[in-house]
């Protein structure tokens, strides 16, 4: 069984490029309103719906199939978290910046 339905292209471009720049601006979204991490995930879920609404109306795909929805949801959960963690290391050191230093675009920590 393919993990992705139809052809490469269509995959990296309507999951990947289209579900990952909402994804981005919702993980963005949601650390900008300094809410929990799990909202994004929760977000995630209908994002996953809609990209695999595309792949149904566009593509002539499977609507209501779990494998290849899940490959989407793993796609936008993973870019929505990856934005989250980006915005809110930007935020803590931003705004906190006599307290916290990045390490890297993921990561902050105390300064000594």
């Amino acid at each position: 069984m393919d993990l992705i339905e139809g052809s490469l292209y269509t995959f990296i471009g309507l999951t990947v490029i289209l579900g990952g720049i909402a994804a981005w601006l919702t993980g963005r979204a949601v650390a900008l309103g300094w809410s929990p991490v799990w909202l994004a995930v929760l977000y995630a879920v209908p994002l996953g719906g809609a990209v695999r609404f595309l792949h149904y109306a566009l593509f002539d795909g499977r609507l209501l199939h779990l494998p290849y929805f899940s490959v989407d949801f793993a796609v936008i959960v993973l870019v929505a978290l990856l934005a989250y963690r980006f915005t809110r290391t930007r935020q803590m050191t931003v705004q906190y910046g006599w307290l916290y230093e990045r390490t890297s675009p993921l990561t902050w920590r105390r300064r000594r």
